[in-house]
């Protein structure tokens, strides 16, 4: 009996340790590609990617202070990088605060603090990813309950607060209308430099992205069709793709 007890022993261990093994292998194995495919919008003020997984601490303080509930940490399914903070624009954009507390919140340069403003914020570009889907080119109204997605949002949440009481019912009032809503909500101080609606050969009208845009994202959160027919490329500078295309 002490025999088969001890071989037992002796069996977990070595498939326990070779477990071990082959879920390090393939960690290390697979590790580059993750790199590769990962491709966040980080919050405001964020360092190059690679200096930001090196200095972000995953305190989590840029989340506690966000007035919009906008940052969420990346959890292991992730892939790399897990804790590390970031934006999922079709849930919830940057509402580019006027303090930038995200910023501020940072104990450790992961967000620069020279980013003070929200004209100082690049985290990508905004670019009409799907204009076959665009209500504007289509002259499509905004249908009724389209809204619906940001109110769940915000009723989710522990603590709403009064920012976002105050962009619902701004949203509430597109509802029936022509669809304006990548550009009006744009919330940067000067959206007319960032984003604005003109005329499409269709007939209808359709957003054009200038360099003004700071790639927060609203416009993908509070765009209306099903996927979002307007998304920001994180990391991308406005240069880098409008000059290429």
């Amino acid at each position: 009996m002490e025999k088969v007890q001890t071989d037992r022993r002796e069996f977990v261990k070595f498939s326990t340790l070779g477990i071990l093994g082959l879920a390090l292998g393939g960690g290390m194995v697979f590790s580059p590609y993750l790199v590769g495919k990962e491709n966040r919008l980080r919050p405001p003020g964020a360092v190059s990617e690679d200096k930001f997984l090196a200095l972000c601490i995953k305190c989590g303080q840029c989340l506690q202070v966000c007035p919009y509930h906008s940052i969420k940490l990346a959890d292991f399914a992730k892939g790399i990088g897990v804790g590390t903070p970031y934006i999922d624009a079709n849930e919830r954009g940057c509402w580019a605060c006027d303090a930038v507390p995200c910023v501020l919140a940072c104990p450790s340069g992961a967000l620069d603090h020279h980013c003070e403003k929200p004209q100082d914020i690049k985290m990508g570009i905004a670019v009409l990813e799907f204009p076959n889907t665009c209500l504007a080119i289509s002259n499509t109204l905004i249908p009724k309950g389209y809204n619906d997605k940001m109110h769940n949002f915000v009723n989710s949440v522990r603590n709403k607060t009064e920012q976002e009481d105050v962009i619902l019912k701004k949203l509430d009032e597109f509802e029936g209308k022509e669809c304006t809503l990548c550009a009006d909500m744009c919330p940067i101080p000067n959206p007319l430099s960032a984003i604005a609606m003109i005329a499409d050969s269709g007939g209808g009208k359709r957003p054009e992205v200038y360099d003004g845009c700071i790639g927060c994202g609203a416009c993908q959160e509070v765009c209306p069709t099903t996927q979002p027919s307007i998304v920001v490329k994180p990391r991308v500078m406005y240069n880098e793709f409008y000059n290429k295309a």
